[in-house]
């Protein structure tokens, strides 16, 4: 092996190795920020969940007090 194949394959070997790092970091970055942005969502979604289920027992307060006999009851009774 020539002087020169050698020094090119040194320059080779640093160049790839800093490339290959470089992309390494790229990926825990994105992974990273992937994670934050799925906590994010998740935080969204349980907050609409949340909402979704007083909404849902509210509705069921309702639906008791209109099917409740007093209250067909005081309709008519307005209707006169």
């Amino acid at each position: 092996m020539s002087g020169t194949t050698m020094v090119v394959l040194i320059v080779l070997i640093s160049v790839g190795s800093g490339v290959i790092f470089d992309m390494y970091k790229k990926h825990l970055e994105f992974k990273s920020r992937t994670l934050k942005d799925n906590k994010e969502a998740n935080e969204q979604v349980a907050a609409v969940t949340a909402e979704l289920l007083e909404l849902k027992q509210r509705v069921q307060t309702l639906e008791a007090i209109v099917t409740d006999s007093s209250y067909s009851v005081k309709q008519e009774i307005n209707k006169l």
